[in-house]
C-alpha cells in the first residue's frame, strides 16, 4: 500500500513539476532551437528533465525507509545524481566543456561506488568471475558511458523517457519476482517519475529533457543494474539485456564515427534511431518501435537470465544481434544519413 501511494504521488508530482518546467522554460527562453542537426522543427521548452529528478530524489529521500530501500543505495545514488543534474542542468543554460563534464561524471561514478562497497561478481557460463579492482574500473566505466549514453540517445521525442520507463519498469518487475529484499522499489519509483515526464514527452513533445535528464537517467538506471546485480548477480546481465536498444545503437554509431575520424562529442544525426524517424516521417513510430522491442524481445531474454533458464552473456548475444542487424539497416553511424 505504501508503494502504490508513493507510485501515484511520483506520477502526479513529475505531471505538476512538468507543466511548471514548461512555463519556467518559456519565459526564460529556455528553448531548443531547431538547426541542421536536430531532429525536431520547431523551437520547443526544454530542461524538463528537472521535474523527474526533483520528484524522484525527493521521494527517494524521504520514503527510503518505508520503502524499504538501503540508506547506503539512497545517499549513494542522491549525491551521484546531484551531481550530474547540475552539471546537465549547467550545461543547458550556458554550455560546458567535454572535459568538465568528463571529469564531473567520473567524480559521480565514483561516489556511487563508494557506497556500492562491493562489484557484484559477474557469472559466465555457469562460472563466477570475481574481478576485484578491475571491476571497479569496469563499473566506473559503465556508469559514465551510461550517462553519455542515454544523452546521444535523447534526440527524438519520446524516445529516452520512453526507454527509461520500460527498462526500470521491467527491471523492477524481474527483481522484485527475484526477491528478497526492497531496494527493487527505487527502480519503481525512477518509472513513475519520469512516467510523469513522459506525459509530456510524448510525440509530439511539448518539453524536452535536456542534459539534465538524461545525463541523470542514465546514472540511475546503471545505479539500480549495479545494485540489483550485486544482490543477484546473474541479474545485472538482465538489465544490460533491457538497455539494448540504447546499448546498441549508441556504441555502434560511436564507434563507426570514431573510426572515421570525427569527434565524438560534436553534435550530429546519424543515430539508427534518428535516421529511422527520418524515414519514417515520425517520431512517434520510433518510439514506439523502441517500446515494443524491450517488451516483445528484449523483456522475456531478460527473464530467462534472471531465473536461471539462459546464461546471462549468451542471453546479450542472442538479443543485441537482432539489434545490431537493425542499426546497420538504419545506418547507424553512416555519414551520408546525415544529409537525408
Amino acid at each position: 500500500m505504501i508503494l502504490l501511494f508513493a507510485s501515484l504521488s511520483c506520477l502526479l508530482l513529475s505531471i505538476a513539476l512538468t507543466r511548471a518546467m514548461i512555463v519556467y522554460a518559456l519565459s526564460v527562453n529556455l528553448m531548443d532551437q531547431p538547426n541542421e542537426r536536430s531532429s525536431h522543427k520547431v523551437p520547443t521548452p526544454r530542461g524538463g528533465g528537472v521535474a523527474f529528478v526533483v520528484t524522484y530524489l525527493i521521494s527517494l529521500v524521504s520514503l527510503h525507509s518505508m520503502l524499504g530501500i538501503g540508506p547506503s543505495f539512497t545517499w549513494g545514488c542522491t549525491g551521484a545524481a546531484v551531481v550530474v543534474a547540475v552539471l546537465g542542468f549547467i550545461d543547458d543554460r550556458r554550455g560546458l566543456k567535454a572535459r568538465t563534464r568528463f571529469v564531473g561524471h567520473l567524480l559521480a561514478a565514483c561516489w556511487f561506488l563508494y557506497f556500492l562497497d562491493t562489484v557484484p561478481p559477474v557469472p559466465i557460463f555457469g562460472v563466477t568471475v570475481n574481478l576485484g579492482l578491475t571491476g571497479f574500473a569496469l563499473a566506473a566505466l559503465f556508469l559514465v558511458w551510461m550517462i553519455n549514453l542515454f544523452n546521444f540517445m535523447d534526440g527524438i521525442d519520446g524516445l529516452a523517457s520512453m526507454e527509461a520507463v520500460t527498462v526500470t519498469g521491467f527491471g523492477a518487475l524481474l527483481w522484485a519476482l527475484r526477491g528478497p529484499g526492497g531496494d527493487w522499489a527505487a527502480a519503481v519509483l525512477l518509472a513513475c517519475s519520469v512516467t510523469g515526464f513522459l506525459v509530456w514527452n510524448f510525440p509530439p513533445a511539448r518539453i524536452f529533457m535536456g542534459d539534465a535528464g538524461s545525463g541523470f537517467l542514465g546514472l540511475t538506471v546503471a545505479a539500480v543494474a549495479l545494485w540489483c546485480g550485486r544482490a543477484h548477480p546473474e541479474m545485472f546481465w538482465s538489465w544490460f539485456i533491457l538497455v539494448g536498444c540504447f546499448m546498441v545503437d549508441a556504441t555502434t554509431t560511436l564507434v563507426r564515427r570514431v573510426r572515421r575520424g570525427e569527434r565524438f562529442s560534436e553534435a550530429h544525426r546519424s543515430h539508427a534511431y534518428q535516421y529511422a524517424s527520418r524515414k519514417l516521417r515520425s517520431h512517434r513510430l520510433v518510439t514506439l518501435g523502441v517500446f515494443a522491442i524491450n517488451t516483445v524481445w528484449l523483456l522475456p531474454i531478460a527473464a530467462a537470465v534472471a531465473f536461471g533458464h539462459l546464461d546471462g552473456l549468451l542471453g546479450v548475444v542472442i538479443a543485441y544481434v537482432p539489434i545490431v542487424g537493425l542499426t546497420f539497416r538504419f545506418k547507424a553511424g553512416d555519414r551520408s544519413a546525415q544529409e537525408l
